[in-house]
């Protein structure tokens, strides 16, 4: 029995039926929704030429493009900065020593409680930090304390008599850790650690709170510098595609990876050549050829 009905019964015609309604409907719904909105966009004049001729403006496509690489840059410095700040933390909650990892757990818990916008402010406020440094900084301090608790319960997830297994093999902790529970934890944490960096990649828009230069920041600075109504409007039309485009090609990534990671290759048997004439068969049996 194939794995997809093993858990379910094959829907029958009228079941299937009802699915396809219920999809036409909700095709129907959405559609009537976007034409809803384009309407409204229409009646108030957002597709006109002179809305949209700013965009054509040499000055303005390279600020939309410092901005969008302002975006990348900080999400490259957090996401990789989360990632090890992740990993450190999750050996802390995993530690035998008990004062490691009673400090490493209230880092995370005090860190994943603690709203991101806060946490950028006070960084920069306060301490007195660039505003790049500041992103980085409250971005890496909250992503990697859930990533914390993602390596965690990734590696608590692997089979305890893996473990075991290891030891009574005499390997050490450190060698358990890199060569037998990393490993099979990583293939079910790498979509939630993908899917966290997607939000990481979304909140690098706060920058634009604490005046750094991201790809949100520019679209507010073309837009208070339009003579037109509603001047944000076009704006947002230019901006959220792409910042959507750029959050689902790394939700694509990681169904991608998952897919992936969830393929078992078959073990192929090897091949031995034949004993040579005069030597004996496992199990001390006869030479060849006696």
């Amino acid at each position: 029995m194939s794995q997809s009905t093993a858990l379910y019964d094959i829907p029958g015609p009228l079941t299937r039926r009802r699915h396809r309604l219920y999809g036409v409907l909700s095709t129907v719904v959405i559609l009537a929704l976007i034409g809803w909105i384009l309407s409204l966009l229409f009646d108030t004049g957002q597709f006109t030429a002179t809305k949209w001729a700013p965009f054509t403006y040499e000055g303005i496509q390279e600020l939309l493009l410092r901005g969008l690489g302002n975006t990348l840059k900080a999400f490259a410095y957090a996401s990789v900065l989360s990632l090890v700040l992740g990993g450190i933390l999750a050996a802390g909650r995993l530690s035998e020593h008990r004062i490691l990892r009673w400090v490493s757990t209230l880092f995370v818990e005090f860190f994943r409680a603690m709203p991101v916008l806060v946490m950028i402010f006070f960084i920069f406020v306060a301490l007195k930090v660039q505003p790049l440094p500041a992103l980085v900084a409250g971005l890496t301090l909250y992503n990697g304390s859930v990533l914390a608790e993602v390596f965690r319960t990734g590696v608590d997830s692997v089979d305890r008599g893996q473990r075991e297994a290891a030891y009574a093999l005499g390997m050490r902790k450190t060698q358990v850790m890199t060569y037998v529970l990393v490993p099979q934890a990583l293939r079910a944490m790498l979509p939630t650690i993908i899917s966290q960096l997607v939000v990481a990649l979304k909140d690098t828009s706060l920058g634009f709170l604490i005046t750094y230069e991201e790809f949100l920041h520019a679209g507010k600075l073309i837009a208070s510098n339009l003579d037109y109504d509603l001047p944000f409007i076009p704006v947002v039309m230019v901006i959220s595609p792409i910042y959507i485009g750029m959050c689902v090609l790394l939700s694509w990534f990681a169904t991608w990876v998952a897919r992936r990671e969830r393929r078992n290759p078959k073990t192929k048997a090897v091949e031995l050549p034949p004993p040579d004439r005069g030597t004996l068969l496992p199990g001390g049996g006869p030479p060849t050829g006696a």
